[in-house]
């Protein structure tokens, strides 16, 4: 198939690459530009350990000044892609929850029980809720944010407009949204294409746009995504 993949550099190279070995064609159209918040308030130590639910989270620590005091914490990251970018940006204590936010705030509040000092979460400035730990105190603290692109890039929107688009990948409802906006007037770019969703969260707004072909990944991660795309037997 030809694929649309909208998600944020650089994470969608390592996604085009397995829709590649897996024979789809694929066209990149990055629709979230993300941007690290430059010298985040963390407030006072100390810290219990660091949550995240993004990889942006520990991707935005790079030019911290308090990026060595924090990679000496333990680190939960929602999923094994959120993991695997903690584990690059330096964090030596990583474990993953393998699932959702609802996982995650499970999974912390079994591996830090009886702390008293506070965890980390470092959030975008975008979240669909805030994540809380039962029983343990959570200090949120906005590292990212995620801008929207104003328009598809040039090959993306070519591809759109000459129908040669089967599906779109969409990571979040903040792409959909995105996307949506990039192809204002573009009926053909809703109704045509199947459109794959990490979400069922991310997929309402395809849903009242009056995309046809929608399905939502089991599980909300790029292996559930993927899987989609290509089934495995």
């Amino acid at each position: 198939m030809r694929l649309l993949v909208t998600r944020p550099e650089p994470d969608n190279q390592r996604t085009a690459a397995a829709l590649r070995a897996d024979g789809h064609e694929v066209v990149l159209a990055p629709l979230l530009h993300i941007e690290a918040v430059p010298n985040a308030d963390f407030g006072p130590p100390p810290f219990s350990g660091i949550l995240i639910t993004s990889a942006n989270g520990a991707r935005s620590l790079a030019g911290h000044p308090r990026r060595g005091e924090l990679l000496a914490l333990p680190i939960l990251a929602v999923g094994r892609s959120s993991a695997e970018a903690a584990r690059a940006a330096g964090f030596t204590g990583v474990t993953s929850a393998d699932g959702d936010t609802g996982d995650l705030a499970r999974h912390s509040a079994q591996h830090f029980a009886g702390a008293s000092s506070p965890l980390l979460y470092l959030a975008g400035e975008d979240r669909s809720g805030e994540l809380a730990v039962p029983g343990l105190p959570v200090r949120v603290v906005v590292v990212y944010r995620a801008a929207k692109s104003v328009a598809f890039p040039a090959p993306a929107r070519a591809a759109l407009e000459q129908g040669r688009i089967d599906g779109v990948l969409h990571f979040s409802r903040r792409t959909v949204e995105s996307y949506l906006e990039c192809g204002a007037g573009m009926i053909w770019a809703v109704t045509k294409p199947v459109h794959y969703c990490l979400s069922a969260r991310a997929a309402e707004p395809l849903q009242a746009a009056g995309a046809r072909h929608i399905y939502v990944a089991a599980r909300p991660d790029e292996a559930g995504l993927l899987a989609l795309v290509t089934p495995k037997s």
